[in-house]
């Protein structure tokens, strides 16, 4: 019967093959949120619907107000692998499990990284420019370097970071990571170099790369202090979330020339505003936080959603992918 279906709210950006894998499900009817709503809007629509059972969530955020809305909600889950729109304590306390698309955009993220440091080590902008502008015989006065032998530094070593230590390394670099978390033998096994003392490790690499999640933690982990620790002429690309990285102690590294350059997925304040003095400077490129959305991540993550909240309603949650371990028994 109708009254006996789990309600699953799911954002406006889900896949078709991820909705197929509900909708295939007598049990589940599914209700439809744009990705970008308002908090007082979802709120009100949780409360309309009430009870929910189960949310696929895109950048919406989710806490206390909402679980309270929801009125009966199992399983909270987000299409990709970022979490930091979401009170994880708040789940906790009513035992709801958060859960994440694992490596679904793991590969996508990596060849992201490896992207904007071969861009820039290519010089790609101005390489094109050269030959587009009519600059033939400029072109032996920027040089473009190799990655090769170069050392990069990659501040975290989860699915994605381990993934980007594996392109690096078949570029041949010097590949050394910083994981405060993770056992040095595991990154030594992966043919790295583990690293303790971050700043130590900062004046020696040619790039540096972020693959860790954004947390109290790692809040301005990349200051005006460490940033100036850095290699001069090094580069910075930063995949993972804004704010790890302070945007004016960057764009005064890269004004002053300590910094070569910056690869910049995301943002303090997304998107960010036309006044941010980074989105003039030559040596910084630039994406709109789409480093784990491509057209196959999107897919991955979508149908990986669909799994973590059928798991979830089904009894056998997989628990790999539960941020919030407390809330198994």
């Amino acid at each position: 019967m109708a009254t006996n279906k789990k309600k699953i709210f799911v954002t406006q950006t889900l896949s078709q093959g991820a909705r197929a894998l509900l909708t295939q499900r007598d049990d589940i009817e599914l209700v439809e949120f744009p990705n970008m709503i308002s908090a007082k809007d979802f709120e009100a629509l949780l409360k309309s619907h009430a009870p929910v059972h189960g949310v696929a969530l895109g950048a919406t955020a989710f806490g206390e107000t909402e679980l309270e809305a929801s009125k009966d909600m199992k399983v909270v889950t987000r299409i990709g692998v970022g979490y930091d729109a979401v009170d994880v304590p708040a789940l906790s306390r009513r035992k709801v499990p958060l859960m994440v698309a694992g490596s679904a955009n793991s590969p996508s993220v990596a060849e992201q990284a490896l992207f904007m440091m071969l861009t820039l080590a290519k010089r790609a902008q101005e390489m094109h420019a050269c030959v587009k502008d009519g600059r033939w015989a400029e072109r032996l006065g920027m040089l473009p370097f190799d990655l090769y032998g170069k050392t990069v530094l990659i501040i975290g070593f989860g699915r994605i970071g381990g993934r980007t230590a594996k392109r690096c390394l078949a570029m041949e670099m010097n590949v050394q990571v910083y994981d405060p978390y993770k056992p040095a033998a595991d990154i030594k096994a992966a043919g790295c170099e583990p690293i303790a003392d971050l700043d130590a490790a900062l004046p020696r690499a040619d790039f540096v790369t972020i693959h860790c999640p954004k947390t109290p933690e790692t809040i301005g982990l990349f200051n005006a202090a460490r940033i100036g620790l850095m290699k001069p002429k090094s580069y910075l690309i930063n995949t993972a979330r804004g704010g790890i990285v302070n945007e004016k102690a960057l764009y005064e590294a890269l004004v002053s020339g300590k910094l070569a350059g910056a690869g910049i997925d995301v943002f303090e304040q997304e998107p960010p505003p036309v006044t941010n003095a980074l989105l003039a400077l030559p040596n910084v490129i630039m994406a709109p936080h789409v480093a784990g959305v491509t057209v196959e991540a999107v897919q991955r993550m979508s149908e990986q959603t669909a799994r973590n909240i059928l798991s979830v309603l089904d009894g056998d949650p997989i628990r790999q992918n539960i941020i919030n371990q407390d809330v198994l028994g």
